[in-house]
């Protein structure tokens, strides 16, 4: 597994996942710990029951602990579903896998309770101890512990593996789509950014966002002005070169909208001036150009891209998708999403 975006330690927040797994032992009454796909825990152990506290820190009996735990892990994942077993103390415990696109990439293990009596099950002992008298001495010690451990019916543990199984591989699956969006989304904005000795602080910084949805909108604006500049139609050469400078301006602010006196101040012209001249060298005034102008980028994203018309239509500056379409009618005579239509089926 290469992958570092599919590598549990890589995708969560830590500190985050160890408080959700303390408030799910709590609620459960289970022990709770998570391990990456390799076995090595990435959480802490919440809620570890003192029985096994004491079992695992014993160096006879630790290693069945361990047997047990790589057993269960296995079989959840030849199951592809959460496996209930009993380890070498007849101790109730879960292995719950985590599955994102066919690739386990680790599990929770969950347990350390007793089944009721009356509530028994023919659970399979992963792993058995040989008789010692050393370990009868050692349960001995620990006896109380032992009696104290939680009580659970097996329908409750069976409901609370299949939640656990559902919440967790949710949650990991969005972390990782979250992490792939973010890495597109920088490795967009790096192949955009200027190169030369003052590129790292020329380059636009990744947006600190607080959701999933956010990030993908981000990323959506930025792939779609991307589009633009690998897809826009020639930039416009001035005949007149006083002029240069305000279809300069157009071309590198597709996202937004000027008035003839903002772009006659990039010229150092009057507004008049300015206007006189546009429509001579145009041969349409300004108020008709710079429409047409953006109508002609929205028809190469709409056939280039699968981005929404409202996305389309936010990127290029219009003050809403009513407006847009309003917009492209008039100069195509068909809304935008018929004009998609009618293009791709002719290809």
């Amino acid at each position: 597994m290469s992958n570092p975006l599919f590598k549990l330690e890589n995708i969560i927040d830590l500190e985050k996942w160890d408080a959700l797994q303390d408030s799910l032992a709590r609620v459960t009454k289970m022990a709770i710990i998570t391990v990456n796909y390799k076995g090595v825990p990435v959480s802490k152990h919440s809620h570890c029951q003192p029985f096994c506290q004491g079992v695992r820190k014993d160096d006879m009996l630790s290693p069945f602990c361990q047997k047990c735990d790589a057993r269960g892990g296995l079989e959840a994942v030849r199951l592809n579903a959460p496996y209930i077993y009993k380890c070498h103390f007849n101790i109730i415990d879960i292995a719950i896998p985590i599955i994102i696109d066919n690739q386990y990439i680790g599990a929770v293990m969950a347990g350390q309770i007793r089944l009721r009596d009356s509530d028994q099950q023919q659970l399979e002992q992963l792993v058995s101890r040989p008789p010692s008298d050393a370990t009868e001495l050692k349960f001995q010690a620990l006896e109380a512990e032992y009696a104290s451990l939680p009580t659970l019916s097996y329908d409750e543990v069976s409901t609370i593996a299949g939640m656990l199984y559902d919440l967790c591989n949710y949650i990991v699956e969005e972390a990782i789509t979250k992490n792939a969006t973010i890495q597109l989304y920088k490795k967009t904005l790096l192949s955009e950014a200027p190169q030369g000795p003052d590129a790292e602080y020329a380059a636009s910084p990744v947006p600190a966002v607080g959701s999933l949805q956010a990030i993908q909108n981000e990323l959506s604006s930025a792939l779609v002005e991307h589009s633009i500049k690998e897809l826009s139609v020639m930039q416009y050469r001035a005949a007149n070169p006083l002029l240069q400078p305000a279809f300069d301006y157009l071309y590198q602010h597709k996202n937004k909208n000027f008035t003839l006196a903002e772009l006659a101040r990039q010229c150092h012209i009057s507004p008049s001036y300015f206007s006189r001249i546009f429509t001579r060298e145009t041969g349409e005034n300004f108020s008709t150009f710079a429409p047409r102008l953006k109508i002609e980028w929205a028809k190469q994203l709409l056939v280039a891209t699968e981005q929404p018309v409202n996305l389309i239509s936010d990127v290029l500056g219009f003050c809403d998708a009513g407006y847009f379409i309003k917009t492209f009618k008039k100069f195509e005579h068909l809304t935008p999403a018929v004009y998609r239509s009618r293009l791709r089926e002719t290809h």
